[in-house]
């Protein structure tokens, strides 16, 4: 018998039962039809309801914010739109006393985010990496103020600021008549104030970005580092911070968007009054305040967008680099 004939158990081994071909069939055909008409029904509504929002409430008032820009408008009737060109954005850069001001102190806002709340967030994130007690319990209490609502912390520093009862004054004896220190109403002290509260909220922000970046973190390059002999600091400085490039990048980022769109605590402070004026503290006057020049608040909006773009733009593209090499 020639070994090339199969014999009749392994005919029958090569025959599925009946049952087995059904669902075998079954399957084939749930692979070519995996949703049914319900389902893509729900599926487009889920999608395009968010994206029909994001596009009418993003997208559609950002391009008429631009082209109003170039308009003079009080708000009333669109009969009363009038073309003026590049007169809004000449008047705000010549004849606004205002406005360098306020993009001096966005500039402000900035600095002091990136050197004060951000270095200390990162030493916070070190200090948790090393799986102390009750890490979950610091990592929750600095992260706090950043889920509270920036109204709320408005507040609460406005209590801590409060001439009379404060808390800062009762501390250092400046609640008494004739010695108040005025943090809020004072313009040498009010953008101050605000920037703190700011960095503290900032400070817990920082704290969980980097502390991602850290986990990330191979743990065979600590190992290594230990083995060549480098101390705590030597291995932080030469292997661990060289590897939190992209945080960094994510961290600067962040810190100039939360620079450029400060708006909540000022505005709960003292609404922006002088000493705290901002780019979008300018703009919410001129648009709803009580002489309504939307034109002109829109001119500040778009200055204050493509300075936005300066910074955004960049990043994504690196970032879309990074995804197609990956």
């Amino acid at each position: 018998m020639s070994t090339d004939t199969p014999t009749k158990s392994q005919e029958a081994a090569a025959v599925p039962p009946p049952g087995r071909a059904s669902e075998k069939k079954r399957v084939q055909q749930g692979h070519k039809r995996l949703l049914t008409r319900r389902d893509r029904i729900v599926l487009a509504f889920m999608a395009g309801v968010p994206t029909i929002l994001h596009v009418l409430l993003v997208w559609v008032t950002a391009l008429a914010s631009i082209l109003l820009a170039f308009t003079s408008w009080d708000g009333i009737g669109f009969d009363s739109i009038k073309w003026v060109g590049l007169d809004n954005f000449q008047q705000l850069f010549t004849d606004n006393p205002q406005f360098w001001p306020a993009v001096q102190h966005n500039v402000i806002w900035f600095v002091v985010l990136i050197l004060i709340p951000t270095p200390f967030g990162l030493f916070l994130a070190v200090q948790l990496d090393k799986k102390i007690r009750f890490s979950r319990v610091y990592q929750t209490a600095f992260f706090l103020p950043v889920v509270i609502s920036l109204a709320c912390i408005g507040f609460v520093w406005q209590l801590i600021y409060n001439p009379d009862t404060g808390l800062i004054n009762s501390i250092i004896g400046a609640n008494k008549p004739g010695h108040y220190i005025d943090w809020i109403g004072d313009p040498n002290l009010n953008l101050w104030a605000v920037l703190v509260a700011a960095s503290w909220r900032h400070t817990g922000y920082m704290m969980i970005l980097y502390l991602a970046g850290l986990k990330s973190v191979d743990p065979s390059l600590r190992e290594a580092s230990a083995l060549d002999g480098a101390n705590e600091w030597q291995t932080f400085k030469n292997v661990i911070f060289p590897t939190l490039r992209p945080t960094n990048t994510i961290v600067l980022v962040v810190t100039i968007i939360e620079a450029l769109r400060a708006f909540d605590l000022v505005f709960v402070f003292n609404k922006g009054a002088q000493g705290t004026e901002l780019l979008s503290i300018l703009v919410t006057n001129n648009i709803i305040g009580e002489s309504s020049r939307i034109g002109y608040g829109s001119a500040i909006a778009v200055v204050l967008l493509f300075i936005s773009l300066i910074v955004i733009i960049p990043y994504l593209i690196a970032t879309f680099r990074k995804e197609r090499r990956a």
